[in-house]
């Protein structure tokens, strides 16, 4: 058989965070540290990738400080002293003002950017769009694949990013599937190759600290929405 060399690319989503207070008040989504929860599901990854013997040649981190604190904990399991890479690129889909969103367009404006084969021009939480969002995902990912530098590179993003890296692999074309899940702290491995075309999808959403999921069948944003809407007596 010709040999054939691949890099492998290991897509986590950050740790779970708390979005909104009690009362379904949001807290800033750029400062949000992980929850208990966020910290074990962290801890967990990193476990995975240290009983597998796992070395990163990069880790590169959106900037936001739950993928910074998720990496972190991954790092402190597989013993690494790596740099992290803070590439802002990869932040997560920019929302707009919750406060602005009328109450019957509430749940389009939370799930509709997660909802089948996207349009390009759906908008997330009233603010991004699926195509701005790809304008910044595809070069990013592109860039990285023509970095010959590494063998193996960690990157802790975000539910929405992680759906357009995946996307982009399994098609290869410029299309967002919504409905790829991404439960918070889990791991996905796509390998590539030297042609563009060439992706191999190995594993996705694979979650160390609930291995069936089966806590809940609701999305994330869904969960969020309804937690919001206590903040509007809905």
């Amino acid at each position: 058989m010709t040999e054939h060399k691949r890099r492998r690319i290991y897509l986590m989503r950050h740790g779970s965070v708390t979005y909104f207070d009690e009362q379904g008040k949001p807290f800033l989504p750029e400062q949000v540290p992980l929850n208990e929860l966020g910290r074990a599901q962290a801890t967990a990854a990193g476990e995975v990738f240290a009983q597998a013997g796992l070395q990163f040649d990069r880790v590169i981190v959106s900037g936001l400080p739950r993928t910074v604190e998720t990496a972190t904990r991954v790092l402190a399991e597989t013993g690494q002293q790596i740099e992290l890479e803070r590439w802002s690129e990869l932040e997560e889909l920019r929302g707009g003002k919750l406060s602005a969103i009328p109450d019957e367009s509430l749940k389009e404006a939370f799930v509709g950017a997660f909802d089948g084969l996207v349009p390009e021009d759906r908008q997330f939480l009233g603010g991004e769009t699926i195509g701005q969002l790809m304008d910044r995902i595809h070069p990013c990912i592109d860039r990285l694949r023509e970095d010959k530098s590494w063998d193996t590179v960690l990157l802790v993003l975000h539910g929405g990013v992680n759906r357009a890296i995946l996307s982009y692999a399994l098609t290869n074309q410029r299309l967002f599937l919504g409905n790829l899940a991404q439960t918070a702290g889990c791991i996905n491995a796509i390998d590539v190759g030297e042609a563009h075309a060439d992706w191999v999808v190995r594993i996705v959403n694979y979650s160390p600290i609930s291995e069936l999921q089966g806590e809940s069948r609701h999305t994330t944003m869904e969960v969020l929405l309804e937690q919001y809407k206590k903040s509007r007596g809905l």
